[in-house]
């Protein structure tokens, strides 16, 4: 039996991991700073694949879920700066760094398929209503 898989539960979880990731950062300079950047950047998913949930048509569905994508790819850089530093134990990022990395997979693949369905004239699940991305 295949686990069910919901998107929405996952990215709920990443961001609630980014923000506890950014609190553990020192208070510095330099920590301030990458903390804030990855908290906009790793919480950003979450509600941008709510508005691709809400989208009004095909191309804003994508459009919605590039944003996702790219704020992935922005946290993926900034987590990757933390274990280099690093700021904290390198061995504590693996898990967030190859969750990331993963998720960026999933858009990626979503996209794809968005695209593809769109240029072949057909509608697009969940862009008027949920989708079980």
């Amino acid at each position: 039996m295949t686990p069910n898989f919901d998107l929405e539960d996952r990215l709920l979880d990443y961001s609630a991991r980014i923000i506890r990731l950014g609190e553990r950062l020192p208070n510095t300079r330099a920590g301030n700073h990458i903390a804030g950047q990855l908290l906009r950047s790793g919480t950003s998913p979450l509600p941008n694949h709510g508005e691709a949930q809400a989208a009004e048509s095909a191309n804003d569905f994508v459009h919605k879920l590039k944003i996702s994508l790219k704020e992935l790819r922005e946290s993926y850089r900034w987590l990757r700066l933390i274990q280099r530093v690093p700021l904290l134990h390198p061995k504590s990022i693996d898990p967030l760094i190859k969750e990331t990395d993963e998720l960026i997979r999933i858009f990626v693949t979503s996209i794809r398929t968005a695209q593809k369905k769109s240029t072949r004239g057909k509608p697009i699940a969940g862009t008027h209503g949920s989708i079980g991305l």
